[in-house]
């Protein structure tokens, strides 16, 4: 869509940096054809996060005028207000943000860096969501070496970046957010389509060219995955990428033409790091990250559940599908590496095993199946606590595993893949709103055979996935190994300061002894009268030392200032799992992309 004239906009917002050191936002909002009665609200939550968020929580000072008589206004409820303005005449309400979340989700300023998401920022002008919007981005008492950077379009910009930015409407605004700052910045061009990467917190030895070079190489991967020869059809025409390197931090949002990043700033590339070999893990997390999130410029920004065809900011969106959205997209977030030579196939299988290792690692995935995953995700998996590892998996995760379940079924038949089924999808749905129902379709029309059962099983049911089987008709043993002592016992454990319980899992020998969620570890008790002994434990890799091979003893334990003696008792019954390579040529035509026929 070409740039929209200034004047065609009814809805504009005005932002600047009121006090950066309250972390104060102001934002003035000038709506030029007001309905009477005008209802305005914020939104609860931010599409891609699934978690009422509340972000009005932030909101203060909320005023109105029309002209130079002030407004009333009435709060509706605990997002939304009622400005008492008069028909057709121009409405200006102004109001403050509080922004401290260094998160991707939401908004932050202080004297080094600002960030905002249009779903912290912007009130949505009820009845007017569809029509041109315009964000003003204001230098006012701003350093004068920030920049400002975003994915909407510039109309009236500066060298710096600040000015007026267009929105077709509400939608693409909040869809786009706002990096401020003194950042690093480059761009490339992958597929013909102008990229842009701006890197805010980055150390001097931070190397911003291979950083370049990896993301072009995945990008390049991930529109050829789409589009094959055609990348004229990809649907984004410019890209930014906007990476906020912390202290420790990870997460990513995606957006339409956008992505907000978090990564360690330790897991930059350095200058004077060695190119040729495997990244570090660190640095491979960041890649992996930045795949998993441009990925989603396809699939769940534009090929989205039918539920998203219109996002209500107003309350929950319920999905069964996020197995697909969020479990496909990380199952080709680390493929994609690996074809686009970033990782070789040790790397990746190795990141693989460790994904099929946090799924058989979860109690949880014989209560609850992945399409429940998916729908409750607005009440578990962002409400995490001691018990969530045992009533819940992770759409993540195990969704990645039914997808390479999927492809590696589908290889095998001979006849088509994973891949040329999302291509399929995304022709069929023409890039937009889908159902489970369009996947099933494609798949009996690409495989010639109906996976209606095998969905049932592996998304809606909760049986443990055929792996194994599947795994090794594509050239991969998996075999078993002696677990972590933790693992063996059933415990999740922070050891930072003395042993604390952090999860104890369900039916685990830690919880049959009456281990529980917040205890301490303090020490154990061998043997029986005067061969009794007693020893504290400052980290688990003690109990080795004083128990040599037996398997038994009395736990002590702290709860609630309480001194509690449990007995305990284990075997090594769980075996984490490695992949090691049987038939290469089986493995590199799965890997490549190629028919494993």
């Amino acid at each position: 869509m070409g740039s929209l004239p200034a004047s065609s906009t009814q809805v504009g917002y005005a932002v600047r940096a009121l006090d950066l050191q309250a972390h104060l936002f102001e934002v003035t909002l000038t709506i030029d054809q007001p309905a009477a009665n005008q209802v305005v609200s914020l939104p609860v939550w931010i599409p891609g996060s699934y978690l009422l968020r509340e972000f009005a929580k932030h909101l203060q000072c909320l005023q109105a005028r029309q002209g130079h008589k002030p407004v009333t206004i009435t709060q509706r409820d605990k997002c939304s207000w009622q400005i008492h303005a008069k028909a057709g005449k121009a409405l200006v309400l102004t109001y403050q943000v509080y922004a401290f979340d260094s998160s991707v989700r939401t908004a932050w300023l202080d004297s080094q860096r600002g960030f905002f998401n249009g779903t912290s920022l912007c009130l949505r002008v009820h009845g007017q969501e569809d029509t041109p919007h315009r964000l003003t981005l204001i230098d006012e008492g701003l350093p004068k070496e920030w920049q400002a950077a975003t994915a909407l379009r510039a109309q009236r910009v500066s060298k710096r970046g600040f000015g007026d930015y267009l929105a077709a409407n509400y939608d693409e605004l909040v869809d786009s957010p706002v990096e401020l700052g003194q950042f690093w910045r480059g761009e490339f061009v992958a597929a013909g389509i102008k990229h842009h990467f701006i890197v805010s917190g980055a150390p001097a030895s931070f190397d911003g060219a291979r950083l370049l070079a990896d993301t072009q190489a995945i990008c390049e991967a991930e529109i050829r995955f789409w589009h094959g020869r055609q990348a004229q059809q990809a649907p984004q025409r410019h890209y930014l990428f906007m990476l906020n390197a912390m202290h420790d931090g990870y997460g990513g949002l995606e957006h339409c033409n956008s992505t907000a990043l978090i990564c360690k700033r330790a897991d930059l590339p350095r200058h004077g790091q060695a190119k040729v070999g495997a990244p570090s893990d660190g640095y491979t997390t960041l890649l992996g990250l930045i795949s998993h999130e441009y990925f989603h410029t396809w699939n769940v920004k534009r090929l989205r559940p039918a539920e998203f065809s219109r996002y209500d900011y107003a309350q929950e969106n319920y999905t069964e599908l996020l197995w697909f959205f969020e479990g496909f997209t990380s199952y080709f977030d680390d493929l994609l590496l690996r074809r686009a030579t970033l990782i070789d196939n040790a790397h990746y299988l190795k990141l693989l095993a460790r994904t099929i290792n946090q799924v058989l690692q979860t109690p949880g995935r014989q209560v609850q199946s992945v399409a429940q995953s998916s729908r409750d995700a607005w009440v578990k998996y962002y409400r995490q606590d001691e018990n969530t590892v045992n009533a819940t998996v992770s759409y993540y995760t195990k969704g990645s595993l039914v997808a390479l379940c999927l492809d590696l079924s589908l290889r095998h038949s001979g006849k088509t893949s994973l891949d040329a089924v999302m291509r399929a999808l995304w022709l069929r749905c023409q890039g937009g709103p889908m159902t489970q129902d369009d996947l099933l379709a494609v798949l009996a029309d690409l495989s010639g055979k109906s996976y209606a059962n095998e969905l049932q099983q592996w998304v809606h049911g909760t049986a443990d996935l055929p792996l194994k089987k599947l795994l090794k008709q594509h050239g991969i043993r998996v075999e078993e190994t002696p677990a972590p002592l933790a693992d063996q016992l059933g415990l999740k454990l922070n050891e930072q300061q003395g042993i604390r319980v952090k999860n104890v899992l369900r039916g685990s020998a830690a919880e049959l002894a009456g281990f529980a969620a917040g205890d301490e570890w303090l020490g154990v008790a061998t043997g029986e009268g005067k061969t009794s002994q007693r020893w504290r434990l400052n980290k688990l890799d003690d109990l080795a030392t004083y128990l040599g091979s037996d398997t038994r003893c009395r736990a002590l334990v702290a709860r609630d200032q309480r001194l509690l003696t449990l007995s305990l008792n284990w075997m090594d019954t769980v075996r984490p799992v490695i992949l090691a390579v049987s038939d290469t040529q089986a493995l590199n035509a799965w890997l490549d992309g190629k028919s494993s026929a």
